[in-house]
């Protein structure tokens, strides 16, 4: 089988960011950037692909692991949303921050779980909905392709 389905996984926090910001830019209203990109982190966790976590459920990758890609990944999310979106005169506007935040959100739930192994039972449903999405894939060449892709798009179409 192509790509396997893992509750641990989830896409790079940089196409998921990325893809939040680029619509908070576009619509800069809450009500219409918060559940699109929300929509479409779902929509980008079940495209096949490569993440950081890949390798947890199965114990090749450890956790301490996991979280310092991971607190690096998104240090290169603030990067590039700052260098893709960011005014030289006046910044990043607070609905750009918010837009990655939201595009971001599902992982961030998810997180405790995942590094913690606590998971209150207000998350457990968000967490079983947003389970349902993951295809990661442990080839990290065909896994990160879609993601490059993302954000290649982001940056043409910006």
């Amino acid at each position: 089988m192509l790509w396997q389905i893992s509750i641990l996984n989830h896409m790079l926090s940089i196409p998921h960011s990325l893809t939040g910001a680029f619509i908070a830019s576009k619509l800069p209203h809450p009500a219409l950037y918060i559940p699109l990109t929300l929509g479409i982190h779902y929509l980008q966790d079940w495209i096949p692909h490569w993440d950081i976590g890949t390798g947890l459920s199965n114990g090749k990758r450890r956790k301490s692991t996991a979280i310092i890609g991971e607190i690096l990944e998104l240090g290169i999310s603030v990067a590039l949303i700052y260098y893709f979106f960011g005014n030289v005169n006046s910044g990043l506007q607070p609905h750009i921050w918010l837009g990655a935040l939201t595009g971001i959100a599902p992982d961030l739930i998810e997180s405790p779980r995942n590094f913690l192994s606590w998971e209150p039972w207000f998350i457990k449903p968000f967490n079983k909905f947003h389970s349902l999405f993951h295809h990661s894939i442990p080839n990290i060449i065909v896994g990160l392709l879609p993601q490059f892709l993302v954000v290649g798009l982001i940056w043409f179409l910006k």
